[in-house]
């Protein structure tokens, strides 16, 4: 976003002035534009359409994705050794994955250059994200035994709430604004009925309104997967063999306990995931 804010490619989030065209933007580079059109608006996918932010958009997308899937694996173990293994678990693993599979195809694909598929991850990404969350919610709560563990839980359904507003609020203002241009063609002349002038600005504030919707759902959902570093303070290696074996293996004792465990193999030593 700022390398896009200050290379001209996007407006600032806290400009609402919006122009049916510019001719000549006498602000400098490296500052803001003085000049702003529906091409400007501060979408998440229109701050990494071009170089070199694009560059910078696609290598997030695709180290976030690799961070989300090994998250929701971390996780899914950690539910496993808490309680017993449940669809709620594997169904949020599997929404997590998904929004992994969207992250790639919108960081890779940007909207000026393949709409078609940057929507399709976008459809993809958002919708599982938000199920992920919701559900980690849900186990949260099942998991839970301290205090600390249910105002975390308390803290998530906080968050998932903000981000289940801010994304409908998102799509219909986005809706109800207009669709996503496809040229920096300046949009057409307001029509001479009554109000007209008024509605070609107020088309320019709600997709304003959509972007920082967008922005805000984005920025919860990080903070979202960031409570999660309470509970991986205490992954071991024995995580992640939950999550590659659960019913199956060589049974073997863990050391210090009596339990029997089915895990692929008993390495007496933990080690540190995170």
């Amino acid at each position: 976003y700022a390398m896009a804010v200050m290379n001209h490619h996007v407006c600032p989030v806290e400009n609402w002035s919006y122009n049916k065209s510019c001719t000549d933007d006498t602000s400098k580079h490296g500052f803001p534009k003085s000049c702003c059109t529906l091409e400007d608006i501060p979408l998440i996918s229109k701050c990494g359409s071009y170089p070199p932010e694009s560059c910078l958009f696609s290598l997030i997308g695709n180290v976030g994705a690799f961070m989300v899937v090994l998250v929701c694996l971390l996780r899914f173990g950690q539910v496993i050794e808490r309680s017993r293994r449940t669809w709620v678990n594997t169904t949020a693993l599997i929404m997590g994955c998904t929004n992994a599979v969207g992250l790639v195809m919108v960081g890779n694909f940007q909207v000026d250059h393949a709409k078609s598929l940057h929507y399709i991850g976008a459809g993809i990404a958002f919708p599982a994200g938000l199920v992920f969350v919701c559900l980690q919610c849900i186990l949260t709560y099942r998991v839970a035994m301290t205090t600390l563990d249910y105002w975390i839980a308390h803290l998530r359904v906080l968050l998932t709430v903000v981000a289940l507003v801010s994304l409908v609020l998102s799509i219909l203002f986005f809706l109800w604004g207009g669709s996503y241009p496809s040229s920096p063609t300046p949009p057409p002349p307001p029509l001479p009925a009554k109000g007209g002038i008024f509605f070609i600005h107020e088309s320019f504030v709600l997709q304003h309104a959509a972007a920082i919707c967008e922005w805000i759902f984005t920025v919860d959902i990080l903070v979202f997967y960031g409570t999660f570093t309470y509970e991986f303070g205490a992954v071991t290696n024995e995580t992640m063999m939950a999550v590659i074996q659960r019913t199956s293996g060589k049974a073997c004792k863990s050391p210090g306990s009596s339990n029997t465990s089915t895990y692929l193999n008993c390495n007496p030593e933990s080690i540190a995931m995170i």
